[in-house]
């Protein structure tokens, strides 16, 4: 579940420099890894197993940008039953927004994302697909983003118009090395016990040539008796998670 921002941990994929009097041009950008467990919001999204991820954008020279997302996912066909099937093992992400800077470390952002999860389902299912937009600002290292539902959330029937708030910070401490941090809350509308809060400590470390790798500590207050799936297995847990990724 995300974005332009891979919400599993790894970084954003960075604007390419640009020299001083140039104009900004239109590019193509693209990352691709692998992460040890999926989480959006600090709950896992493959119950604690592996994902393979990838993501494409065009990013216009205007500031407009569209893109796709895509990994796969198992929280759906956990729930999976001989009398109620559910088949979809993959999430695709459709993007699209604008962003641009203000100047003095000031930047903005704000767009739409589609939530796709292609498969099968029960004939009275409340469908997972989920329509979210966003606005964003940030100062250097510092940016807040607010995501806000015109749909269901992710299934969750009479959950539209729900929203997450995203307080994040990345600052560099060594060449090569950043320390990450996270703190978000989901409001869930109408779903008593279904609203939590989630936090991230990392760390980053960028090899060149488009490489990185980043651990992080996540952690959330979810409640179990909600975020507990068919397994048995709590989703909202500590826990954390190693990820190797190249942009290009």
């Amino acid at each position: 579940m995300s974005a332009a921002v891979v919400a599993s941990g790894w970084a954003a994929i960075a604007p390419m420099p640009v020299r001083a009097g140039d104009a900004p041009a239109s590019r193509w950008l693209g990352s691709a890894g692998v992460v040890s467990d999926y989480l959006f919001r600090g709950l896992s999204q493959t119950d604690r197993r592996p994902a393979v991820q990838a993501d494409v954008e065009f990013a216009h020279a205007g500031g407009g940008y569209v893109g796709g997302w895509g990994s796969n996912v198992s929280w759906l066909a956990d729930a999976s039953t001989s009398t109620a099937p559910i088949s979809s093992s993959v999430e695709l992400d459709l993007y699209a927004g604008w962003r641009g800077d203000v100047g003095g470390g000031w930047s903005w952002d704000a767009g739409v994302v589609r939530y796709q999860y292609p498969g099968s389902y029960p004939a009275g299912f409340t469908l997972p697909h989920t329509t979210e937009g966003h606005v964003a600002l940030a100062w250097k290292g510092v940016s807040l983003k607010y995501s806000y539902a015109f749909t269901d959330l992710f299934g969750v029937a009479g959950s539209g118009h729900s929203g997450y708030l995203d307080l994040s910070w990345s600052r560099e401490f060594a060449p090569g090395w950043s320390l990450d941090a996270h703190l978000g809350h989901q409001r869930v509308k109408r779903v008593p016990g279904a609203s939590y809060s989630d936090w991230k400590l990392g760390v980053t470390r960028n090899f060149g040539s488009g490489w990185s790798a980043a651990l992080g500590y996540y952690d959330t207050n979810a409640n179990a008796s909600v975020y507990t799936n068919a397994r048995g297995h709590y989703l909202g847990r500590a826990t954390t998670v190693l990820s190797l990724a190249r942009s290009f």
